[in-house]
């Protein structure tokens, strides 16, 4: 089985493949983890009461494959899927082929980025994507904004309140209730340091050599204001990662892939494919990628454990096939 995608359910198809005897690879473009691996601090997830940080908890993963027998290809990225009748073949980026009779789709998505020309040149220079450890103890002392309304958002917040004089969470929303936990808005009200802006957004910004304003716009009250800042951290969520997916696997009008009853009735299938498995047979889809997904790590995680089974029952049914007499 090929796994294509190192964020939290590909790490778990990864684990589990290799920890069921199937022979796996798992092809990753960047780095561990995928969005859940920017989260600084991560407080609901199963077992760490105090929370992790997403980039330990991919770290953990990884190392745990590994010891099962996986395979990884690293920096790496897919560039296309041909789809085959006993095995299918992915390609990735330098001229590799790689077959496999069964392949997991584990890409997530890509960050949205807020749409700011002037501040396109800021990126990593005050402007990020995420809230890594490194960039916001760079903060200490210093106003900073994030840009979001989620639970990603909420936990940049917090753990930017650690470091930072002021964090101000800008939200183009009127409430937080339908984007983000509760525990979450409570401590986020509860800190001395954190302030949420409704129906906020950044429209502008400039700096030398680094961002240092920004121009905020306040829909609200329809006026705008300079602010000085330390930093711009950027969690508003993103758009599937598939752009090579073949056209054979469905997916939905905005661009997640569909499995089961939903890609059967999208493609006028008689067959239903199994729960996780796309319009392509023994081709799957776990995590943020997949249409109708829950947004959280638990959840990624738990498909991509759940997939290695229906891995099993697929190949197990070719196997049975192939022994049938004619």
């Amino acid at each position: 089985v090929v796994v294509i995608g190192g964020g939290p359910a590909g790490l778990a198809a990864a684990v589990y493949a290799g920890s069921e005897g199937l022979r796996v690879a798992l092809v990753e473009r960047t780095s561990m983890g995928g969005q859940a691996g920017t989260s600084s601090l991560i407080r609901n997830y199963l077992g760490f009461p105090r929370g992790v940080s997403g980039a330990e908890l991919a770290q953990r993963a990884y190392q745990q494959a590994w010891v099962f027998g996986a395979r990884f290809l690293l920096m790496r990225e897919v560039t296309a899927l041909r789809p085959g009748d006993r095995r299918h073949v992915v390609e990735v980026a330098g001229g590799l082929e790689v077959t496999a009779r069964a392949v997991v789709l584990a890409t997530g998505v890509a960050y949205r980025t807020l749409g700011v020309p002037e501040l396109d040149g800021y990126l990593n220079r005050g402007l990020y994507y995420g809230a890594s450890v490194s960039e916001s103890q760079a903060v200490e002392g210093r106003q900073v904004f994030v840009v979001g309304g989620g639970n990603s958002a909420g936990q940049a917040a917090m753990h930017l309140s650690r470091w930072a004089r002021q964090v101000t969470l800008l939200v183009r929303g009127e409430s937080l209730a339908d984007s983000m936990s509760s525990y979450l808005r409570g401590e986020i009200e509860s800190a001395a340091n954190v302030d949420v802006r409704l129906r906020s957004r950044i429209v502008g910004g400039s700096g030398d050599g680094r961002l240092e304003r920004v121009t905020i716009r306040d829909d609200g009250l329809d006026r705008e204001t300079d602010v000085e800042t330390g930093g711009v951290f950027v969690l508003i969520g993103g758009r599937p990662r598939g752009e090579w997916v073949p056209d054979a696997v469905a997916r939905d009008p905005w661009g997640y892939v569909l499995t089961g009853r939903d890609a059967a009735a999208a493609t006028g299938s008689a067959t239903t494919p199994m729960a996780l498995e796309t319009s392509v047979p023994h081709v799957f889809a776990v995590g943020d990628l997949r249409s109708h997904s829950t947004k959280r790590v638990a959840n990624a995680v738990g498909e991509g454990s759940v997939v290695i089974r229906q891995v099993h029952e697929c190949l197990a049914a070719d196997a049975t096939a192939t022994a049938a007499p004619a």
